[in-house]
């Protein structure tokens, strides 16, 4: 085995290591809790990228489109996060909610890494591409202020889910490749506070004598396994044989996560709790089309549509161990999600002739599956309208990453940084006939991001 070789397999170690150590909260909402943004380049282009799925994040968005990656290449982005929820009550009062400041902090990450087989020395393998990834597809964290008027019914709430993703993916021939893996999905002790939680103050009267004003909290974690697998079709290719038009379809199970944790009072333990969050299946569909694809230029438009089945979620009742039971109905339906979004590359221009260049733009339609009901400020959502745009900037050798340091720097090919913006703009949702009548009322909500990613291709 080469010495090239040892590198790249300390460069998976060293990946390995790091899944120890980073802390990746998340805050951003698409429809429900579920998150969409897991790297800037997608990002940028509104996520519509499950067709293209042509850098390491396709271990997310499409682990079909590995195959289409060569050597070892590392991805790792973050997102800076700020926004505000906005009540005005049927009663008078107005609340004001958010993040928990201007920008959430620490601020979300993900990270994957990909290595076609040959690049780790199994010649025989030449198909074959493996990869792990740590992401935040379900998470949500909002804060309102303790002396609120729905303070009796949450003050914050926080959702710090990660899913491990150990991948692969298999090229069967020129047109047809499938990819699947694992998603373990569950908690750490060094990511937020290592657990779900609920915190609200104790309403007057309430059931159980807790002094009214009392800080409660209901907290729980648990690990759960669940599956993706997908298949990439490409039926045409020009001369060079990188894609023309590709489609894509994506399978993602959604597991049950039964919590279990602590029902405190003003920070003492009352009794152990336990509820039940079951995630939904989820099918995406995407076709990306390049009317544009030489060695100069290449311009790319796709267009994704997911389908996140979200009707097995019925309730989030809390059973504690004394046999009291607090009923949460949540009774959520369905909800479409159309993505689209477009990429243009100049390829080595004059003026940086060691460096691709792209320009992103995209466009996110998303239904809520929450009904007026069951709506309640732990998932102030509605559908929503998002609109984003950003650039991407990959440097080969032997250019010069940020004019320092070259490019082809501990045997990398490639260095490269994404950025993006985007904002979510969510319908004002009028919510009546809520089961708790404190929540009746306009709800608005509005999220602004930035999204950057570091990758390096080996």
């Amino acid at each position: 085995m080469t010495t090239l070789i040892y590198c790249r397999l300390v460069v998976f170690c060293l990946f390995l290591g790091l899944l120890n150590t980073f802390t990746i909260p998340q805050t951003i909402h698409a429809e429900g809790f579920r998150i969409l943004d897991h790297s800037a380049s997608a990002t940028g282009q509104g996520a519509a990228f499950t067709a293209q799925a042509d850098d390491a994040s396709a271990l997310h968005y499409n682990p079909a489109g590995m195959t289409q990656l060569k050597g070892i290449q590392f991805y790792a982005g973050t997102l800076l996060i700020g926004g505000t929820v906005r009540f005005k009550s049927d009663l008078g009062p107005n609340v004001k909610g958010g993040v928990g400041g201007t920008i959430a902090n620490p601020p979300p990450s993900t990270l994957f890494l990909t290595a076609n087989l040959p690049a780790l020395g199994f010649d025989n393998l030449q198909n074959w591409t493996v990869g792990i990834g740590v992401t935040t597809p379900y998470a949500l964290k909002v804060e309102y202020p303790d002396d609120s008027l729905i303070s009796p019914i949450l003050t914050s709430a926080s959702l710090p889910l990660i899913d491990i993703k150990p991948t692969l993916a298999y090229k069967v021939n020129d047109y047809i490749a499938v990819g699947g893996g694992l998603d373990i999905y569950t908690f750490a002790s060094f990511i937020g506070e290592g657990q779900a939680e609920l915190q609200q103050n104790a309403a007057p009267g309430n059931a159980f004598g807790i002094p009214a004003g009392t800080g409660l909290e209901a907290n729980g974690s648990d690990t759960a396994l669940g599956f993706n697998a997908s298949v990439l079709w490409t039926p045409f290719r020009n001369q060079d044989g990188h894609p023309l038009v590709n489609l894509a379809f994506v399978y993602r199970n959604g597991p049950n996560l039964d919590l279990k944790g602590d029902f405190l009072a003003g920070g003492t333990r009352l009794a152990g709790a336990a509820t039940n969050i079951e995630l939904p299946d989820i099918y995406t569909w995407a076709i990306a089309a390049w009317p544009i694809r030489n060695a100069q230029h290449e311009w790319k438009v796709e267009v994704d549509l997911d389908y996140a089945d979200w009707s097995g979620f019925k309730d989030l009742n809390l059973q504690l161990s004394n046999g009291a039971a607090i009923q949460n109905p949540r009774d959520y339906g369905d909800a479409w999600v159309l993505m689209v979004g477009t990429e243009f590359k100049a390829l080595s221009p004059s003026a940086l002739p060691h460096w691709d260049v792209a320009f992103r733009t995209g466009y996110v339609r998303s239904e809520s599956p929450i009904p007026d009901r069951t709506f309640e400020p732990a998932v102030p959502d509605s559908d929503f309208n998002a609109f984003s745009a950003g650039m991407g900037f990959l440097c080969h050798g032997p250019g010069k990453f940020l004019g320092i340091l070259p490019c082809d720097i501990f045997g990398a090919k490639a260095i490269g940084v994404d950025l993006a913006y985007q904002a979510l703009l969510y319908d004002e949702r009028n919510v009546q006939n809520n089961q708790q009548p404190l929540l009746n009322g306009k709800w608005d909500t509005t999220l602004h991001v930035g999204a950057v990613s570091l990758r390096m291709n080996f």
